[in-house]
């Protein structure tokens, strides 16, 4: 395990994960969100996103927190371990909740409590027959890589827990 993706719904616990598995591992962690958006919550323009992506991936080792379907398959083909956490729709709706109002390495800005961004909430609840899909088919196609996937964040928690 030297290259790992960790993807999943928003709101599931991508960015806690892979802190608690680098802190195991020692290998350098990577936030898309900080490659992607600006402290003003802008975004960076398509080419510099892709740019950081690929200098990361040109790394000997590393583990990428995040979804970015546009640029999943790259992740997966370099990659040698996926984490999928493949959790209800409610688990990650709360995930969403439960971190607003709260400074996140994985994020340049604070999202403030009673606010919410009624499209990204939709986006959560639509993962499951949206996105979820696409990522299983994807999964599928990268099936030659370890692929770790959790339905539970009891069983996330205790593979961690596990990890020597």
């Amino acid at each position: 395990m030297d290259k790992i993706i960790v993807i999943g719904c928003p709101g599931s616990g991508k960015s806690t994960f892979s802190r608690a598995l680098a802190d195991k591992t020692g290998l350098p962690l990577h936030h898309l969100d900080l490659m992607y958006w600006n402290a003003d919550r802008t975004t960076v323009p398509r080419e510099q996103f892709r740019s950081r992506l690929e200098a990361v991936l040109a790394q000997e080792s590393w583990i990428i927190d995040g979804n970015y379907a546009g640029t999943m398959e790259l992740r997966l083909a370099a990659c040698d371990t996926v984490f999928f956490l493949d959790y209800p729709t409610d688990v990650c709706l709360s995930g969403l909740a439960a971190r607003r109002g709260k400074a996140r390495p994985d994020l340049p800005w604070v999202e403030r409590e009673g606010e919410t961004d009624e499209d990204f909430v939709s986006f959560v609840r639509d993962f499951a027959t949206e996105s979820r899909p696409r990522v299983l088919e994807l999964l599928a196609r990268y099936g030659d890589r370890r692929i770790i996937v959790f339905h539970s964040r009891d069983e996330a928690e205790h593979y961690l827990a596990t990890l020597s």
